[in-house]
């Protein structure tokens, strides 16, 4: 019998209950369940706008209705190209009411990119901000059908104050202006049209086990694929987050949300868990470390979900420098590896600060939402990536098999439980590949990530298996060694990408940001090279280190380490 039959990780959920139950409800059900219960506390603010949960089930249906005058019916999809805002949150859960598919893009996506989700998923309609619509006029011809285009403004969902200021902010200011007559609904008139709709469907209109939302997976790693998922894969992701959060309840907590809507992590999390458990959405439509810090201090947020990019920039800033985080009860970073070093580093910040936490890291994919594996709160190993969510199963495989391999040794990373995806859309042999049935009955997601479970079930993620440098024959990760450069002193963070060569295959560069306060120099380089030399093997040293101001991010905020590794190729991918 395999160790992930066996479970050992149950031995260290403390608290956290084993089992779970799901009821079989869509994403809007469970809400409005919430909003039964809790009225009056707040689900989210916007700009200092509060909004109720009795005002938002009210919001949904007022844009269920208007939804149905467009034309919009069960089955339906409908993209939403925006960012963290409420006309999105109402779209999204509106979708699911009357039983339609949203379709979730980042609304900075090319204006090919936009075309491409758009024919895709044959969206009937798209909601995008009035700063976006000229990518939008700028694809009509290349759409395989008729797609009716929503405007929404955030001038429109700013209290009264803000709304008559905000003409004259900067922000405003650099935005391009509609074209008056262009072929496009205002939000408002959008919302008008569904006055006319005395009924609503049924709120039973869509079952829990039918595809309710689509996410992307594969831009920093392979062709992009639509994931399919359901309104029982978003809920478990919901129960279970809360579950492993370690605390008694989340309920008129406050959650930063400030990882984008579009993406699973924020989407998974960052909204929907919140709104599950009765806490309070503090939207952010844009990230920088200015207003990230001033919200810190001015809103005391008490749990962060984040990328380690987002945790960095924390150490980065001077606005926090007198600040007390006492106010935090949880930190959870996701979406990319959280390196040991930039662990102790935000982790002893934070203990400066007050706070009396530490950083937990997940580990996720979009094919289940998003995460399914916490470090327990009580029960952090170095590196470690934690233990799997209740009622979720982690399994170590020999890559490219279904063979279970004995602890300790790596093989790629294969889940199983509730939050796995229903398929990838019009790809039965991506969706055949990734989703497996093994010998034990179980069906399990195949994650193409590379990683070890110890005796104990705590799993250490190692790298995604395209990702791997292989140089002179020898296997080299770039996540680890990225983890010593780290823990140079003058060193921010680092990217490591492999570079083609005619002798070793691919040989090993270094990209590193200093901490303020340096300035690039070749004594910083040849400190560095000497610290690698002390702490890694003779066959993976760098043979170049580049000082940068700071590395790429993709459009979720992790280090586009695509980007530099095409550049250090000659513009050639690897």
């Amino acid at each position: 019998m395999g160790i992930s039959a066996q479970a050992p990780w149950l031995n260290f959920y403390g608290e956290t209950p084993k089992h779970l139950d799901y009821p079989r409800q869509t994403i809007y059900q469970i809400v409005r369940q919430t909003a039964r219960e809790h009225p009056r506390l707040v689900a989210y603010e916007f700009m200092n706008k509060e909004t109720t949960y009795a005002r938002f089930m009210q919001r949904i249906d007022r844009t269920a209705r208007a939804l149905i005058a467009l034309g919009v019916g069960k089955g339906d999809r409908v993209t939403i190209c925006m960012p963290n805002c409420p006309q999105a949150l109402d779209t999204f859960y509106a979708l699911n009411r009357i039983g339609a598919v949203s379709n979730m893009i980042h609304p900075l996506s090319a204006p090919a990119e936009i075309a491409f989700y758009l024919n895709f998923s044959h969206s009937k309609a798209i909601l995008t901000l009035d700063q976006f619509y000229s990518k939008i006029e700028e694809i009509r011809d290349r759409l395989q059908n008729p797609v009716k285009v929503l405007i929404a403004c955030i001038r429109d969902e700013l209290s009264l104050p803000l709304k008559l200021l905000y003409p004259l902010s900067k922000d405003a200011r650099k935005l391009p202006r509609l074209p008056k007559g262009g072929d496009y609904i205002l939000w408002r008139d959008f919302l008008q049209g569904g006055e006319k709709v005395r009924d609503l469907p049924e709120e039973d209109v869509m079952l829990s086990g039918e595809g309710a939302s689509i996410l992307y997976s594969g831009g920093t790693t392979g062709t992009t694929k639509g994931i399919l998922l359901s309104s029982d894969n978003f809920n478990a992701t919901a129960l279970q987050t809360i579950a492993a959060s370690g605390l008694p309840s989340i309920q008129d907590k406050k959650m930063l949300s400030v990882m984008p809507v579009f993406h699973g992590f924020g989407l998974g999390i960052g909204i929907h868990t919140a709104l599950v458990g009765g806490a309070r959405c503090i939207l952010v439509p844009r990230f920088n470390v200015e207003s990230y810090a001033r919200l810190l201090v001015k809103k005391k947020p008490n749990l962060i979900p984040g990328v380690p990019t987002l945790f960095e920039a924390l150490l980065r800033t001077n606005l926090l420098e007198n600040a007390d985080l006492s106010f935090l009860d949880g930190m959870f970073s996701g979406g990319d590896s959280l390196s040991v070093e930039l662990k102790r580093k935000v982790d002893a910040f934070l203990k400066a600060h007050g706070a009396k936490i530490q950083i937990r890291e997940g580990y996720g994919t979009t094919e289940c939402v998003t995460a399914s594996c916490l470090t327990p709160r009580d029960y952090a190993r170095s590196g470690s990536i934690g233990i799997p969510f209740p009622d979720t199963y982690y399994q170590i495989v020999t890559p490219g098999t279904e063979e279970e391999v004995e602890p300790n040794v790596e093989g790629e990373i294969c889940i199983s439980g509730p939050s796995v995806m229903m398929c990838y859309i019009d790809n039965p042999e991506e969706t055949a590949q990734t989703l497996r049935r093994h010998a034990d009955g179980r069906v399990w997601c195949h994650t193409g990530d590379l990683g070890i479970m110890d005796a104990d079930g705590f799993v250490y993620f190692r790298q995604r298996i395209k990702r791997m440098i292989i140089t002179s024959g020898y296997n080299v990760y770039p996540s680890q060694l990225e983890n010593i450069i780290d823990g140079h002193e003058k060193v921010l963070c680092s990217c490591v990408v492999g570079v083609k060569d005619p002798y070793k295959m691919q040989k090993v560069k270094a990209f590193v940001v200093l901490r303020p306060g340096y300035q690039p120099s070749d004594e910083i380089r040849q400190e560095l090279m000497e610290h690698c030399r002390h702490n890694i093997a003779k066959y993976a040293m760098p043979y170049e280190i580049e000082f940068r101001e700071e590395l790429p991010k993709t459009l979720v905020g992790k280090v586009a380490y695509r980007v530099l590794e095409e550049e250090a190729n000659g513009g050639v991918k690897s």
